[in-house]
């Protein structure tokens, strides 16, 4: 969408530049602005001499077609509308014009105990469109509630109708004002959005009252194109999320030197870990991420992402700012959470019931876990050469890593042989999978991940190993191990403590049980590591239950945004993914996907291996 252009006072025909798709994005006069955002049969007007005292301008802002102005302007106005309904009809056929007057609410204490209710006047001409439209919003807003306020519409007839076109007058109740006059922010935000879609049913049945063919669904009406606005903020997001590594800031360089430090003292003493300096200052990260705008995308659901996005980025800044300090434990429970009651349960119920085997005895040293990696690579580079990923061997990281677009593997990594296909299909093909397919979206956060994603990526690399075989008993008892070691950890066990809980109680050998108190204490205590057994165990509990693992691979999302990536999807912002994991074509991991269906206990997930 092009960026705003300046338009005569006087609005003619030749001032308004549709373009192919039916896009335009013009203002006019001192105060009109006009924003199409395609070819679309109705169009939100909101006439307001205080944008900011009522709540239908913000609602038109946010609507995919939609005429604004103040009274100082309704000459030019009243053209622009004229030229606008022409042309839509022109090319469209019958137009819905959707008017939003704001109505002010009587006088309300502040103590009162009864909150105003949302009732919501809606008249419509006499057209079968206009009548449609004015059924489906309102059964839209009776469907709703908004911060415990109840809604209600009620419909009359409107006694004209607007020239060329059918009509709505919509009045809203300014129930996000406090008595003082002051807005209620969450509220007004609140209401906007459920507003949006009840105008957008209202769109869907008009078309489906006026036009042949099957109705759209609303979701579909929405935006589908990204304003300038919206991109320049996700850049600028993306910007600040690039400018620092937060595993590699918050992980230790000397993990093995501290190991064996540690063996060689008795296993009396926490080891000291040192840490990379810092790449960042995280104030003036925070003060960069909030002098981002995001009132301005004109797009709630973008707005919604990206703030949630924002505010994670401000809890990584806290974690870092709090680095090996008392503060970094709370802080990392702030991102990560505590560990449910359940997932501790499960995670007790493996380790008491999966015994340890044999390891291979056959291994993989760095240099051959490289190839292999990159041979898959390659395998996914031919598909689109987009998937430009890395490799690198390093002797500051431990195990391997991924971030962003790069595999990083310990250089003193050995790995038993029949591990390596399972972790390959964990690291590339699934996080450096969805790292591509989100860069080739519109919008790079899907490349750098929503807020919240962690969790269900570390789920669906553990489930890959598991779909490919590979989820051996002892890997399975290290993700359960490792919840335990949150769990002592955020109760206050020191590193000596979870180090003896995980070889004394739980039969971990000491290589091991120190690894995963490294893990566990990296920075001071981080609370991340329960979210591998969770994140799997939510994945197995989603495909038992029938659902598709689809759109987890179009980029980095967490399950709470499916809602969001299928309204994205439907308003053709998003595309399918370009590259789909491997792992999912082949036989086997098609029939343990298979049997995993419709029973989702422990049990019988341990059973089906």
């Amino acid at each position: 969408m092009s960026a705003r252009r300046h338009v005569a006072l006087a609005v003619d025909s030749d001032a308004l530049h549709f373009g192919p798709r039916g896009e335009l994005r013009e203002s006019f006069a001192k105060s009109g602005r006009i924003h199409i955002d395609r070819w679309l049969p109705f169009l939100v007007v909101h006439r307001s001499a205080d944008p900011e005292e009522g709540i239908g301008r913000a609602i038109a802002l946010n609507s995919p077609a939609y005429l604004v102005w103040s009274p100082e302007d309704d000459s030019e106005a009243a053209s622009a509308l004229e030229l606008i309904v022409e042309r839509l009809r022109s090319e469209l056929g019958p137009i819905l014009l959707i008017e939003l007057a704001d109505f002010a609410t009587g006088e309300r204490r502040e103590d009162s105990p009864t909150l105003p209710r949302l009732d919501v006047a809606i008249a419509a001409s006499a057209g079968k469109g206009a009548k449609a439209a004015a059924e489906a919003m309102a059964g839209a807003i009776e469907d709703i509630q908004v911060d415990s306020h109840r809604a209600e519409a009620s419909v009359t007839q409107l006694k004209s109708a607007a020239a060329g076109a059918e009509r709505l007058l919509v009045t809203i109740p300014q129930i996000h004002r406090a008595p003082d006059g002051r807005v209620y922010p969450q509220l007004a935000h609140e209401l906007v959005a459920k507003l949006i879609n009840c105008i957008l049913c209202a769109a869907a049945s008009f078309i489906a009252a006026t036009s042949k063919g099957t109705p759209p669904h609303f979701r579909s009406l929405g935006r589908s194109a990204f304003i300038a606005a919206a991109l320049n903020a996700d850049k600028k997001l993306d910007a600040l999320a690039r400018s620092y590594d937060f595993l590699l800031s918050i992980s230790p360089i000397n993990t093995a030197r501290a190991r064996q430090h540690f063996f060689d003292g008795g296993e009396q003493e926490a080891p000291e870990f040192r840490y990379r300096p810092l790449a960042v200052d995280p104030d003036a990260v925070k003060r960069d991420l909030y002098a981002i705008d995001l009132s301005v995308l004109e797009d709630l659901l973008l707005e919604r992402l990206l703030c949630e996005k924002r505010r994670e980025i401000d809890m990584q800044m806290t974690m870092l700012a709090t680095r090996n300090t008392s503060g970094f434990r709370p802080a990392s429970m702030l991102l990560y959470g505590a560990v449910p009651d359940d997932l501790l349960r499960d995670a007790h119920h493996i380790l008491e019931t999966v015994k340890p085997k044999p390891n291979e005895r056959t291994r993989n040293d760095a240099g051959e876990v490289a190839d292999a990696a990159r041979a898959l690579i390659d395998r996914y580079r031919s598909i689109d050469s987009r998937f430009e990923a890395r490799v690198e061997v390093r002797d500051d990281v431990s195990g391997l890593l991924v971030s962003g677009g790069k595999l990083m593997i310990s250089s003193d990594t050995s790995i038993a042989a029949n591990r390596l296909d399972p972790l390959l299909s964990h690291e590339v093909s699934v996080h450096l999978l969805t790292y591509y397919n989100g860069a080739t979206q519109g919008l790079t956060i899907f490349r750098t991940g929503l807020a919240h994603y962690e969790g269900i990526q570390e789920g669906l690399g553990v489930f890959a190993e598991w779909a490919v075989g590979g989820l051996t008993s002892a890997r399975l008892r290290l993700l359960a191990g490792r919840v335990v070691a949150v769990k002592a950890m955020i109760e206050q066990a020191d590193f000596v403590e979870v180090y003896r809980l995980l070889r004394d109680d739980f039969g971990f050998k000491r290589h091991g049980a120190f690894d995963v108190a490294a893990r566990v204490f990296r920075s001071g205590g981080l609370a991340k590591d329960a979210i591998y057994l969770k994140g799997f165990l939510d994945v197995v509990d989603h495909v038992a239950g029938g659902a598709s693992l689809d759109p987890f691979w179009l980029g980095k999302i967490a399950p709470q945004q499916l809602d969001a990536i299928d309204e994205l999807l439907e308003r053709g912002l998003l595309h399918p993914p370009v590259f789909v994991p491997e792992f999912l074509s082949r036989e086997d991991a098609q029939r343990r996907i298979s049997n995993l269906r419709g029973e989702a206990s422990l049990d019988r997930l341990l059973e089906l291996e």
